[in-house]
């Protein structure tokens, strides 16, 4: 008999039950299902603000919406470059173009994947506005070294956490704290999730009057309706928030079982040959990612999958920088804010090659056991 590896995808995956739908039935019976006058996506802020010592923590309806917040509080001109990676998913880059900005895309470290600031450095120019690094797979991005850099130009550091929850960078800080602004997603394969709904956290007054007006259409509530900025609509709803709160108690357990069951994995395949092990301070395991020098990545992941463990291998069909996006066009049919910008198209070689050949992740969950664990152990050393 084959074991099943519990999935995000499916209830025994994932950790919704009673207190959620109770919190639903609750909204429903408001009768206000709306978070302009409603209470719980209020309530969910004071919470996320609590939990990571943030002044403020702003909901919005996804994580590729509260990344597009992050972009707003940089405040690009039209033309202006945002540095990241090209090993992340589409919603990083998606709302520099919406602001009219330029992706520029900076290689990564070969054993990790995360934004190399040596790589992030030679690229920053004139036009160079803000730095947006990805927690990859729940490990901590090097956000010392990034954040001295941005320092040091006169730029914003973005911190993208929708892989991270609870995820603890060097200096014992929470991942979306060391940036101006981090952002967390609630989608439906992330640690907690109310199907998809975002949150922001700032300490900056002035920009999170900026992300919060532009999540609500440029709306200044308190004068009436009178917009005072442009904006669009990005509220999260009283139901998502509902579901986002009970999640919210949960997931301090649902990273710490997450955490144990891949510390046991480490454990049970320390010194296995020409694998790159992930390294487990601070992360908190939404993929377990492997690296694998000689190049033979996509061949485990058929091995482990055939063997029904839920493995593949390059995270993404192509690194961001390859993608056919760049052909455009972007707008109509024009490739403005692109114009030639040989940013998103530049070669990122070490992200090319672990994409292309050396890196494999598998899945992660709350809900595996010992036998899940042995179970990939044995199928890695069998393969080794």
């Amino acid at each position: 008999m084959v074991l099943r590896f519990p999935s995000m995808a499916d209830a025994d995956g994932r950790t919704l039950g009673d207190e959620e739908l109770a919190a639903l039935g609750e909204v429903i019976r408001s009768g206000m299902l709306s978070s302009v006058w409603g209470t719980a996506a209020r309530a969910l802020e004071r919470e996320v603000a609590q939990l990571y010592g943030a002044r403020h923590a702003i909901s919005c309806s996804s994580g590729t919406a509260a990344l597009h917040l992050s972009v707003v509080a940089a405040a690009p001109e039209p033309g202006d470059e945002i540095i990241t990676t090209p090993i992340t998913d589409f919603g990083t880059v998606a709302p520099i173009l919406a602001q009219n900005a330029v992706p520029v895309f900076a290689d990564v470290d070969a054993a990790t994947g995360a934004l190399d600031p040596d790589a992030v450095a030679a690229l920053i120019g004139p036009r160079t506005r803000a730095i947006i690094a990805v927690h990859l797979f729940g490990a901590p991005a090097p956000v010392a070294e990034l954040r001295a850099l941005a320092d040091e130009r006169g730029l914003v550091l973005i911190e993208d956490c929708a892989q991270a929850w609870l995820t603890r960078v060097p200096d014992g800080r929470l991942a979306g704290t060391a940036g101006s602004v981090g952002t967390l997603s609630l989608q439906q394969w992330k640690h907690i999730t109310c199907g998809d709904g975002g949150l922001v956290i700032t300490d900056d007054d002035r920009l999170a009057k900026a992300m919060r007006l532009f999540a609500d259409k440029g709306w200044d509530r308190a004068a009436g309706r009178s917009h005072e900025t442009f904006g669009l609509n990005y509220r999260m709803t009283e139901l998502q928030a509902a579901v986002a709160r009970a999640q919210l108690a949960k997931l301090p357990a649902v990273v710490a079982r997450r955490r144990a069951s891949a510390e046991a994995l480490l454990a049970a395949i320390d010194g296995l040959p020409d694998t790159v092990l992930p390294r487990p301070d601070g992360h908190a395991w939404w993929l377990f990612p492997l690296v694998r020098p000689r190049g033979d990545a996509p061949q485990l992941a058929a091995h482990l999958s055939a063997a029904g463990i839920p493995a593949r291998a390059g995270y993404l069909r192509e690194p961001l920088n390859r993608a056919p996006v760049w052909s455009g066009p972007i707008y109509g049919s024009s490739a403005f804010p692109l114009d030639g910008a040989a940013g998103p198209t530049l070669p990122c070689p070490r992200a090319e090659e672990l994409v292309e050949r050396t890196l494999l992740v598998i899945d992660w969950n709350e809900n595996y056991t010992d036998e899940h664990v042995a179970l990939i152990a044995k199928e890695l050393r069998s393969f080794a």
